[in-house]
């Protein structure tokens, strides 16, 4: 079974609350949404591997420990998802960007896939899968479907909010994959909605309420 790391830091579920409230507007929604994206990558990358160099110091030559091979990709689910990349490449500028496409059915409330790119050596690097969202769990899991057909074996999934219902389907159907989340949240709604949540983050993020 995959591990789930909920990252309750103060700075994280402060600014967490203040997207959920309906009365925040588009552009802090988007910010905020980079910004808890950034602390959240510490956490994700936090295993890193490293490797010793020696560098000078003004005062004396040292050794210094740096991120060995730094081969990463960040691949956002569209559309919500691209409102955590910056966040995350702001720490880590040379990893490379995939896209994956889908959207939910609003009848079945299953995804559908209509857009793939990924880096061409994609299955050499530690590839994180972002979604603000983890509701019923389709999109993620048939994403991390996706990623493993293209021969990624290192991935790990970051979301904002997340349902036990979501988690669990991932879980079951990807229990190799980690996932990390801001917020684990009560239930689905009949909508298939996270509740609380903060509604749809697509919507929230560009304004097409």
């Amino acid at each position: 079974m995959s591990e789930l790391h909920v990252i309750d830091h103060p700075l994280i579920t402060h600014k967490l609350s203040i997207m959920r409230n309906k009365k925040t507007g588009s552009k802090d929604f988007r910010e905020l949404l980079n910004e808890i994206a950034m602390l959240m990558g510490y956490e994700v990358f936090r295993d890193l591997p490293m490797e010793e160099i020696t560098i000078e110091t003004p005062i004396c030559k040292t050794k210094a420990k740096v991120i060995a091979g730094r081969k990463l990709a960040i691949v956002p689910i569209l559309r919500a998802g691209l409102g955590m990349v910056d966040g995350l490449q702001s720490l880590v500028p040379v990893a490379k960007v995939g896209h994956i496409g889908m959207y939910r059915d609003p009848e079945t409330h299953k995804p559908v896939e209509y857009y793939c790119k990924l880096p061409a050596d994609v299955q050499d690097r530690l590839v994180v899968l972002v979604d603000p969202m983890l509701a019923t769990g389709g999109s993620a899991a048939d994403a991390l479907t996706k990623l493993k057909e293209h021969g990624c074996r290192n991935i790990r999934f970051m979301c904002l909010v997340a349902a036990p219902e979501g988690v669990k389907v991932v879980q079951e159907q990807h229990p190799d994959v980690e996932i990390f989340c801001a917020a684990l949240d009560d239930h689905l709604n009949e909508n298939a909605y996270i509740v609380p949540g903060l509604g749809d983050a697509g919507d929230r993020i560009f304004g097409t309420l």
